[in-house]
Order: C-alpha cells, then sequence, then structure tokens
C-alpha cells in the first residue's frame, strides 16, 4: 500500500473499499498528529510570551527603583549594596530577554532604526598585571577560493583581554642549615637560625601580615578565616590565628609608638572617637568601651593616623594621650590647634595646656540643619544649607593650595560669606521661639562660632573634620563583623594594627606589602631607627 505522502490525485480512483480505509486512518492520524504539534506550538508560544511579559515588567520595576527617589534616603553601605544587587539583578533580566527574543544583536540593531549596539565602555585593566597570552590562528592559512589557494599574508590582529585570578596559593618556606664539622678538632660549625617576628612560630610575616590585613582591613572574623584556608587543604585553627595577631600585635608595639610620637608633632590635630562593644566575662556581657582617633591635619603633606581603646568616654583618656612621650619616659604634652566636634569633654581637653586652640566642624553643623530640612517644610534649613553649600565650594577650590595661599583666598572669597552667613543666624535665632528644633540648630552654630572660623585665621586648619571621621569608619564597618573585642588587651592590639595599616592606606602603601616588609624587618632593625619603618617614610627593599 502507498504511503499518505506518495499518493496523487490520478492514484485515488479504482481504489478498493479495503485501501480507502487505510488511507483515511493514516490521514486522521496525521491530522491528529498536525493538531498536537500545533498545540505544543501555541503552548510554548503562550508560555514564552508571559515570561517574556514577566521580565519587562520586572526589567521596568527595576528602573522604577533605580530612579526612585527613596533610594536617596539610603546611608553609603546600603546603597551600594543596592546597587550592587541591581547590577546583578539588571544583568540577568537583559540575558534572559535576550533568550527569549531568540534575535541576534546585529538584527535587533536594524529593527531599532538600524543604530550599532552600544558596547559598554569599561576601564582599561592594569598594565602592571601579568599577561598570558593565547594564539588563535587559522589551522590553514592558505586562501580559501577553490580558484587560488595561494598562501595568506597576516595584517594585523585583535587583542581582547579578560581579567582572572589565582586563588590564594599557600606554600613552605624550607630553611636548611648545613651542618660542618671539622674531624681533626671535633668542632661543628652551622649558621644560626634567622630572627623572625614569632620565634618558631608556623606561620611565616607573609601569611601573618595576610591575616592581620583580612582580619583588619577586610574586617574578617578568624573564624571565616580558618574556613577559607581550609578550602586550600591547610588546617589554621581560629585559636592560632587569633594568636599569632596578638603576638604581631605585641611586636608592633615600638612602631605604634613611634606613629604616635609623629602624629602628635603635628600642630593641627584631628580628634574624634567612636563606641565599640567590649566583652565583660564577669557579667556574661557586653559591655561599651570607645576607641579614640587622632589624625594629623588634613592638609599636612605627610599623613598619619593613630587610635587609642579605651574603657571610657571621659576626658582623661585624650588628655593623658596627648601627654605625649618620648619612648623614654619624659612627656611633652601636645599644643596646637585642635579640630573637634562640640562634645564637652574637649573643652576640658583643649584648656589642659595653655597653646591650645580649638576648631569647630562646620559638618556637625550642617547636619543639624539637614535632620531639621528632612521634612522638606523648614525655609530656615533650605536656606542654610543653600548658605553652607556655598563656603564649602569654595573651600573645594583652596584644597591644593599652601596655607598661606589657602589663608589668602579665604580672606577675599570666603570671610564674607561666613559674614553673612553670621548675621543671618543671628536674626533667625531672634526669630524663632526657645526649645524647637531651629532654635536648636542655630544656637549650635552660634554657640560655636568662633571654633567654626577658625579656620579664617589660619590657612591650614580645614573647615570640618569630615577628614578624620573617614579615617574612623573603618572601626564602625569593623565592629559589625567583629562583634565585640574580647578585652581591653585585644583592643589595644586592634589599636596598634589599625594605626600602621589605615596610615599605610593614607600614604598609598598596599597594607599587605607593607606589613610584611615590617614584620620580616623589625627582629634585626635597629630600634634607633625605627622612624625609617613608619609608614610615610617607609620604602620597600628593592
Amino acid at each position: 500500500m502507498q504511503h499518505l505522502h506518495d499518493l496523487n490525485a490520478s492514484d485515488l480512483s479504482g481504489l478498493s473499499p479495503e485501501t480507502v480505509a487505510a488511507l483515511a486512518q493514516q490521514m486522521l492520524a496525521h491530522i491528529q498528529q498536525q493538531a498536537q504539534q500545533i498545540e505544543r506550538q501555541a503552548h510554548e508560544i503562550k508560555f514564552r510570551d508571559a515570561k517574556l511579559e514577566k521580565v519587562m515588567f520586572e526589567l521596568a520595576r527595576l528602573k522604577a527603583w533605580k530612579f526612585d527617589a527613596r533610594t536617596e534616603a539610603m546611608n553609603a553601605e546600603q546603597r551600594r549594596l543596592f546597587e550592587e544587587t541591581m547590577a546583578e539583578d539588571e544583568a540577568s533580566l537583559q540575558a534572559q530577554l535576550e533568550q527569549l527574543q531568540s534575535k541576534s544583536p546585529a538584527k535587533q540593531a536594524q529593527e531599532e532604526g538600524d543604530k550599532p549596539p552600544r558596547k559598554p565602555r569599561r576601564q582599561k585593566l592594569p598594565e602592571h598585571l601579568r599577561r598570558l597570552d593565547h594564539v588563535h590562528e587559522p589551522s590553514d592559512t592558505h586562501c580559501p577560493s577553490p580558484h587560488c589557494g595561494r598562501p595568506m599574508v597576516r595584517v594585523g590582529e585583535d587583542i581582547s583581554e579578560q581579567l582572572d585570578i589565582v586563588p590564594a596559593e599557600f606554600f613552605v618556606h624550607r630553611h636548611i642549615y648545613g651542618k660542618w664539622a671539622c674531624r681533626c678538632c671535633q668542632c661543628l660549625v652551622q649558621e644560626p637560625a634567622v630572627p623572625q617576628i614569632i620565634d618558631g612560630g608556623i606561620m611565616a610575616a607573609g601569611l601573618i601580615a595576610h591575616t592581620l590585613t583580612s582580619h583588619f582591613v577586610d574586617h574578617l572574623p578568624y573564624y571565616r578565616l580558618e574556613t577559607i584556608n581550609a578550602r586550600s587543604g591547610v588546617h589554621t585553627p581560629r585559636s592560632t590565628l587569633a594568636q599569632t595577631s596578638g603576638r604581631a600585635g605585641a611586636a608592633l608595639e615600638p612602631l605604634y609608638d613611634a606613629q604616635r610620637r609623629f602624629v602628635l608633632q603635628s600642630k593641627v590635630l584631628h580628634a574624634d572617637e567612636t563606641p565599640v562593644a567590649m566583652l565583660d566575662p564577669g557579667r556574661g556581657k557586653t559591655k561599651r568601651a570607645y576607641i579614640w582617633a587622632y589624625a594629623r591635619g588634613a592638609f599636612d603633606p605627610l599623613p598619619g593616623v593613630v587610635y587609642e581603646f579605651c574603657l571610657g568616654r571621659g576626658a582623661q583618656y585624650p588628655i593623658a594621650f596627648l601627654q605625649g612621650s618620648d619612648g623614654f619616659g619624659a612627656h611633652t604634652p601636645w599644643s596646637g590647634t585642635l579640630v573637634r566636634d562640640e562634645y564637652s569633654a574637649y573643652d576640658n581637653v583643649v584648656a589642659a595646656h595653655a597653646d591650645r586652640i580649638a576648631a569647630g566642624c562646620f559638618a556637625h553643623a550642617r547636619r543639624h540643619f539637614h535632620e531639621l530640612g528632612k521634612s522638606g517644610t523648614s525655609e530656615v534649613a533650605t536656606e542654610a544649607l543653600r548658605r553652607i553649600a556655598t563656603i564649602y565650594r569654595a573651600e573645594r577650590q583652596f584644597g591644593e593650595l599652601a596655607g598661606q595661599d589657602r589663608l589668602r583666598l579665604r580672606e577675599s572669597v570666603t570671610r564674607p560669606l561666613w559674614e553673612e552667613l553670621h548675621v543671618w543666624l543671628q536674626l533667625e535665632r531672634a526669630r524663632v521661639p526657645d526649645g524647637g528644633a531651629t532654635a536648636k540648630a542655630l544656637s549650635y552654630s552660634l554657640n560655636a562660632w568662633t571654633a567654626l572660623t577658625r579656620n579664617l585665621v589660619d590657612g591650614d586648619v580645614p573647615v570640618d573634620n569630615n577628614h578624620l571621621e573617614n579615617r574612623i569608619r573603618p572601626w564602625a564597618m569593623g565592629r559589625r563583623a567583629w562583634l565585640f573585642a574580647g578585652s581591653e588587651l585585644a583592643g589595644q592590639r586592634a589599636a596598634i594594627v589599625m594605626s600602621l595599616v589605615q596610615s599605610a592606606r593614607l600614604c598609598g602603601h598596599d597594607p599587605h606589602a607593607y606589613l610584611k616588609d615590617v614584620l620580616e624587618r623589625l627582629p634585626t632593625h635597629l630600634n634607633s631607627r625605627i622612624d625609617d619603618l613608619l609608614p610615610h617614610r617607609w620604602q620597600p627593599l628593592t
């Protein structure tokens, strides 16, 4: 019997009833098969359209969130996490959209008005990175034309670069000390052991530096470091990591003392404090301790910062710290201009020495008006923020100048703005009743006016304390990862390491490279030349 596809119209005449019945059954099965296929395709199209609609909706909602005014209320950390998540989601949705549309980029560009697809602009990969070349050439370099077949000539090349990484590699230093004996004299000669930062320790300086950097710069708790190292087949118990960090912190203490003396040599000093939790084993709870931070002036060409872990927030802590020490028991109290906020303890710090002068923080004054203006209904806050912004715009132009040049321009450019602001603050304060938020914001600036305008007398004094607030931010990030300091000694060791690594970052150094080199050199370095290892003077060995 012929197949249904092989029949012509002339073949249908003269067929037997049995043959016609068989062909009809075959045709019916074919029609059912076609109907099932059409139904399946229709279902697939319907599913794809529904998914396409969902992806388009998600993309539209993502863009709405991206430019929503409510995102402006996020803090820096929230916004960074939000932007990273947005980038991930948008890339995922765009990939799904391209798969659903099933169109090549060239065809899409043609349908959208023959516009070539936009390529994302990305930063060039750093030149210092090692390059591993992969050469891709045709297997046959003869002309593919059947009428030619001659050898072709290489006329150029296209180069694309991708960034890759080799995970942290652990390796072992083998120190082999040869033994040499004289058979006649029965004497033995052998090189002494190489001095190490931790005698008999299993960790070399590079791994110690990596542990300190991971914990105090990248804010990784020791239990996470233990897990990360275990992925490379290396067992480093968290107790070992903690003990090594403790011993390294103790070894770095002489360098910390030198850094403290260096910071206190500055005639303009920033001061601030931030709370940290400390474990109180006696009560089974945590109690509040404080990190006090001090930094050289924002315009100082030699930057530096130093931290001190203290059990409280009283004035006695900064007073004692600013007494200074030369390392031999003698004290030289610090004197100069102290840039700080209006916390009352600083009044006692300034009063503790006759040659200390207070400078205020304009950013703190601005925050009072910013808080006041959050409702959007305060005309006083709006006008105050506008006037403050004008002063800040002028100050940004003076950042790279010398102190005397900056003072001269402040005299002609910003002093009139400060005077106008002062008059306006006094007028507004006279109009508003006592006790309200507006009166509080105005009074803060008026009461601190002498300190706020110290920058108009000294060109090396900045208008705010933001320089140090940025240096103290790592502690706020770290305490979320560490949760609390285990003890007062642990807090002091953290202050030692953080003082050095944050100062190294201020000087443009890689914290790991700095710590590794310092830890290798400290065991044999002369104490009289300890200042050579400070971040602002450090030079790696060539």
